[in-house]
């Protein structure tokens, strides 16, 4: 496996120069025979590829047919001397070009003059795009190679990765010379500056490798990473291959397979990606994704979607690689940077110290005499905050010795012990169970999680991996923890400081999606894998319980914030049944928002938050009033009603006016608002006095985290097509709409709140854009007859691949006499414009709606009844609704 030089043997019948030089003998003009031969080449290596071919042969095989073309091409111009020459630099430089890669060339000149070769220069670069060749190219004296080499380490990083093409060798030689360590850009500044790229680099895909649309060239684990790899060996040892840092003792022969599979598969997937596209594209994107795992043979099974076996293969290599790409420049770094420094030692215990700062072994038989020592060190890491990492020779003989983790090990009390002491430490768990990971640990002694290793959910709500999307958790969940959390995550910072044992909570994070991709409900074979763990690792019987409870309903209290009526005094008290008491609330709630946060950091936003923190409060009130004492729907109305009239007052509100109003509005209303909300409503009402022009007051909060979003409430005469025009009408706006409460007086009179977003999932703050909104909504809904038809929006690309059919479900709600229907579709703009317009061809009435957009799909529940005010029972009429919804949704979308 090559570094920087190659050496192919051609098949037969992939080009024969000679005869291609035959040819170009009787053309009229060289441009026909090139152009027809670089397609004959491409089509070739094509036809090899599908049929299986190495791919190593492929990449090699292009390279060297562009050898020989511009070898021939060379020839064909007129060079004045020896002073100049053509060199292959960068990824053709190595050898390795895929069908739309760069043929970076240089055109090296002896002297800095340029003139005698000037006009030759511009009639082969001239040539090359004539006959279609994507070349990437400078011209440079020696000098110039010198002092831009010195001046920036990408140019040194390109040059070193050079071949003479045509030309003398001569030229190539002086500049290696004048490019040497000893002169310029030295091993240890040379590592440094293309460390710090990387990590740059990395930083610009959050350091993960497990993005849903990943770069394969420069995302971490890709083939940039193993690139670096070979520029640092290169500078270091002068090495040319990878074999090499075997020999030097940076890499044993297992790492080589890992690098050289890896770097296979990458090739195989990007020569591919260039294929299907015609074109230089290095991002994985959804449809190709699916393209690429047919071609590469993958079929779907019940369990799995073929695109899914795939991207867990692609994931499984690029962590293999990011995890070795770290090992092995951490050993670059203590070797070159710190090379003969006297660092600090200071014992830890027989078996591990602490070296200038990381962890090392005291000896490297440590795990093979003690295999107990594998979790150990994890755990000293968390007792010990100030140990930075592992030490590159250590993280190695990890590696080496995880296969003793077998059945015999997990099922030793003593290191089930150490497991348990890890989660009970304290310390910073979430980051060991993230290294124990990237070493390849946790998944050797929880087989359970290791089978969730790079298990991909192809769709655009889980945008991670489930062992990245678990770790993620994890991290959520230490972070709350900080000081700083308290702005964001109030509830949850201050609940997670009161949970009895901290330690639950990691069992159950690491543990609530690990029955994914193996068909069934996830949750509850989650639930039933916890519990073995809990047995295994000797919980009590009341932990195991709390444990598995969390993991089969880590999904429940986020489901009823979002599509459940939580303004219903029986919403509420069939929750806190679920629950039981406050101890498992507080649990859920932890675990329940940092679920969220680490499914898709788009989905937390102040109005979900707002809906968990008022499911915890209400039924914490719920639990602590007593289980078999539920508030009663009157005693809720009573109580909402007194705290508002006490709130009038206290503002000089004319009681008897209020008492007048509040006649027409019926209990459902007391039931839906907050004393505060109807407060403020009532005020505007009266203040509104007798105008016909609709009333839209607007409440913009103070904190996106602490109110949740922007309240649009609507006051005006009820009209068949209300909804829809509002719907519409906020959309225009660029608003999204993420609930709405639909009420009616007696007197026909609406009482309406949206609460919405901006397009960043925002609330709105600006005056000035509040009194736009609310002149807009006053213009539009005088008369909503005059509203324009909503026009249909572009959908977004990533839509297109995710196209879920509609669904809709019809399900009664006889407690309060109304029908419940939930839609899910992908999101779209004017998506409850639409919805508002069926309800109207429908005669639906709506009395409350639920909006969850959960990445890029919507599961919305609407309260309905028809214009009676009875609920919809007859299935003839059902099936009317949901053909249209389906319908008309599933053709806009």
């Amino acid at each position: 496996m090559l570094l920087h030089h190659y050496r192919f043997s051609p098949d037969e019948g992939l080009f024969d120069a000679d005869a291609f030089r035959a040819e170009l003998a009787g053309s009229r003009s060289p441009i026909a025979p090139f152009k027809a031969a670089l397609r004959e080449i491409q089509d070739r290596l094509d036809g090899r590829f599908r049929e299986g071919a190495d791919i190593r042969d492929l990449i090699h095989g292009r390279a060297w047919c562009l050898d020989q073309l511009l070898t021939v091409a060379w020839e064909q111009h007129d060079w004045p001397d020896s002073g100049v020459a053509l060199l292959a630099v960068g990824g053709y430089g190595r050898g390795e070009l895929h069908p739309h890669s760069d043929v970076d060339l240089l055109l090296l000149l002896e002297h800095d003059d340029d003139a005698p070769y000037r006009e030759s220069l511009t009639a082969f670069i001239t040539f090359l795009w004539d006959i279609g060749l994507e070349i990437g190219h400078s011209v440079r004296s020696l000098s110039d190679c010198e002092r831009e080499a010195e001046a920036d380490v990408t140019v040194i990083t390109n040059l070193l990765e050079s071949r003479t093409v045509a030309g003398p060798e001569r030229l190539r030689a002086a500049m290696k010379g004048r490019l040497s360590p000893a002169r310029l850009w030295p091993a240890d500044r040379f590592f440094e500056a293309k460390w710090q790229e990387q990590i740059s680099r990395h930083h610009r895909f959050n350091n993960s490798e497990y993005h849903l649309e990943p770069n394969i060239k420069s995302s971490p684990g890709g083939l940039r990473d193993i690139q670096m790899i070979g520029w640092v060996a290169k500078r270091y040892f002068g090495s040319q291959r990878y074999e090499d840092l075997v020999a030097n003792g940076f890499m044993n022969d297992p790492e080589l397979r890992i690098l050289s599979q890896g770097q296979a598969f990458l090739w195989q997937v990007r020569y591919a990606l260039h294929m299907l596209t015609g074109r230089a594209e290095d991002r994985l994107q959804f449809d190709h994704q699916r393209t690429i795992a047919e071609l590469f043979g993958f079929r779907d099974s019940p369990e799995r979607l073929a695109v899914e076996q795939f991207m867990k293969r692609y994931y499984r290599h690029v962590t293999a690689l990011a995890g070795l790409n770290d090992m092995l420049l951490q050993h670059f770094n203590e070797a070159i940077l710190h090379a003969g420094e006297e660092l600090e030692t200071a014992a830890l215990n027989d078996r591990f110290e602490i070296r200038g700062g990381y962890i090392q072994a005291r000896s490297r038989n440590v795990f093979r005499d003690r295999p107990a020592a594998l979790l150990e060190l994890f755990l000293l890491m968390a007792e010990h905050p100030e140990i930075e990492g592992v030490r590159a020779d250590t993280i190695r003989l990890i590696r080496d010795h995880r296969h003793l983790m077998d059945d015999l090990y997990r099922d030793d009390v003593r290191h089930q012990s150490l497991f348990m002491e890890l989660l009970r430490s304290g310390g910073n768990v979430a980051r060991q169970l993230r290294r124990m990971n990237r070493y390849g640990v946790l998944g050797k002694y929880l087989p359970e999680f290791g089978r969730a290793v790079g298990l991909m959910q192809h769709d655009l709500f889980h945008i991670y991996t489930v062992d990245a999307h678990t770790l993620r958790l994890l991290k959520c969940i230490h972070g709350f923890r900080k000081p700083e959390a308290r702005e964001t995550f109030p509830v949850a910072a201050a609940l997670i400081h009161q949970l009895p044992k901290l330690e639950l909570l990691w069992i159950a994070g690491l543990y609530h999606d690990i029955g994914k991709g193996r068909g069934g409900d996830h949750s509850l074979l989650g639930a039933r894998d916890v519990e073995v763990f809990a047995e295994r690792h000797g919980l009590s019987t009341r932990d195991t319980r709390l444990v598995s409870w969390l993991v089969e309903h880590h999904l429940t209290m986020s489901m009823v914030a979002q599509k459940r009526d939580t303004t219903d005094p029986d919403v509420i008290a069939d929750f806190a049944r679920l629950v039981g008491d406050e101890t498992r609330l507080d649990y859920l709630y932890v675990l329940t928002v940092a679920d969220i946060n680490a499914t898709n950091p788009t989905l937390w936003n102040g109005w979900r938050a707002s809906l968990l923190r008022q499911l915890h409060a209400e039924t914490k009130r719920a639990l602590r009033r007593g289980l078999e004492n539920p508030l009663e729907r009157d005693d809720w109305v009573n109580e909402t009603r007194g705290e508002a009239l006490s709130l009038l007052a206290a503002v000089g509100a004319n009681m008897a006016s209020v008492e007048h109003l509040w006649e027409s509005l019926g209990e459902e209303y007391f039931l839906q608002y907050a004393p505060s909300e109807i407060a403020w409503q009532t005020q505007g009402i009266l203040a509104h006095g007798g105008s016909q022009l609709p009333l839209i007051l607007i409440s913009a909060p103070v904190d996106d985290m602490a109110e949740g979003g922007t309240k649009v409430f609507i006051h005006t005469r009820s009209v068949d097509d209300l909804f829809a025009a509002t719907a519409a009408a906020l959309d225009q706006l660029g608003l999204s709409i993420h609930d709405a409460r639909i009420a009616t007086s007696s007197s026909d009179w609406t009482l309406n709140t949206f609460i919405v977003l901006d397009d960043h999932g925002k609330a709105i703050r600006d005056p000035a854009r509040i009194e736009e909104i609310r002149a807009h909504l006053v213009e539009e809904l005088d008369d909503p007859d005059d509203y324009p038809q909503i026009v249909t929006r572009h959908t977004p690309r990533q839509l297109r691949h995710f196209r879920v059919p509609t669904e809709v479900i019809i399900e009664q709600d006889p407690a309060n006499d109304r029908t419940l229907l939930e839609l899910i579709a992908p999101d779209r703009p004017g998506l409850l414009a639409r919805v508002g317009q069926i309800f109207m061809e429908q005669d639906i009435a709506l009395s409350a709606a639920k909006i969850a957009t959960l990445g890029e799909k919507v599961e919305d529940v609407f309260f309905i009844t028809d214009k009676a005010g009875r609920p919809l029972i007859d299935p003839e009429r059902q099936a009317q609704l949901r053909q249209r919804l389906v319908e008309v949704l599933d053709v806009s979308g």
